[in-house]
């Protein structure tokens, strides 16, 4: 075993994947917020040889994650953290989707930046959905996402839509708080970097994991991801895997050393498709 640590913040489908590649050979600490899950997974992964630890966070929570950190720190240098934390419309009402998707990525953002090792990595999920809506998001609205207090993101006049269908009000919020998970990787790469450390975000699209099944059967959103998965280039839903591979990528200081603060979409061609009118969101 290295000394070199694999954080992995959020064990649905995705971080499960990313754990499973790139936690073999190195102390790996899980975490989620739902710890049955985690316990779970860590008894799975041990019994596949993996030295895998496992920890309960609340990425809403500075003080959760910072006792993530310090444990991290106790096993040795962490040199990549993946944060895939999060919650969707079919899932939490819009201040949580607040609270978990864009504040705990700020707060991971933050807590992780600081304590990233020299030569280390992040990955940071986001979703296509913060490409499809970012062009709604106007100038004075993206500085706060990217720069924002919690409590500045909370109230943020972006969020306050109290004529719009809460299906709909949710489904914006999610879009607005990805577009925020973006613009934030963005803002904190310098920070990273005056440690010697990346970061970078992964927006994916239609993927088959647990969280992505919800989505797509959910009656408000079903055509419009009917609509991404036959009409994008790739013609399929996504897998864990294949984000398992960018976020591979990306960490690797070898084959992406000269990438930072960027995103990268992970969708199938779905936002070309939007682009170039091939996909068509009628049903959204």
């Amino acid at each position: 075993m290295t000394g070199s640590v694999l954080v992995v913040i959020g064990v649905g489908g995705m971080g499960e994947a990313i754990a499973r590649r790139l936690g073999s050979g190195r102390p790996t600490l899980i975490a989620d917020h739902n710890a049955e899950r985690v316990e779970g997974l860590r008894e799975q992964l041990r019994h596949s040889g993996y030295d895998v630890h496992a920890q309960r966070v609340d990425v809403a929570c500075r003080d959760s994650l910072r006792a993530l950190a310090a444990t991290a720190g106790g096993l040795g240098d962490i040199t990549s953290v993946v944060h895939t934390a999060g919650v969707s419309p079919a899932q939490a009402p819009a201040h949580r989707i607040i609270e978990v998707d864009l504040i705990g990525t700020a707060l991971s953002l933050e807590v992780f930046g600081s304590v990233i090792a020299p030569g280390g990595a992040g990955v940071y999920i986001a979703s296509v959905a913060g490409h499809i809506l970012g062009a709604a998001v106007d100038e004075a609205s993206a500085a706060v996402l990217a720069g924002g207090t919690p409590d500045e993101l909370a109230d943020a006049a972006l969020f306050d839509m109290p004529d719009v269908p809460d299906d709909l009000a949710r489904a914006l919020t999610y879009g607005y708080c990805k577009r925020g998970n973006q613009l934030r990787v963005q803002s904190a790469a310098p920070l990273w970097g005056d440690r010697g450390a990346r970061v970078n975000s992964v927006s994916p699209g239609v993927v088959a994991t647990e969280m992505g099944w919800e989505e797509f059967n959910a009656d408000f959103a079903h055509d419009a991801y009917e609509a991404m998965i036959s009409d994008s280039a790739a013609g399929r839903f996504g897998t864990a895997e294949d984000v398992a591979a960018a976020t591979e990528f990306l960490l690797d200081n070898t084959k992406s050393s000269f990438i930072t603060g960027t995103d990268l979409l992970v969708d199938g061609g779905v936002v070309a498709g939007l682009r170039s009118g091939r996909v068509g969101m009628a049903g959204a």
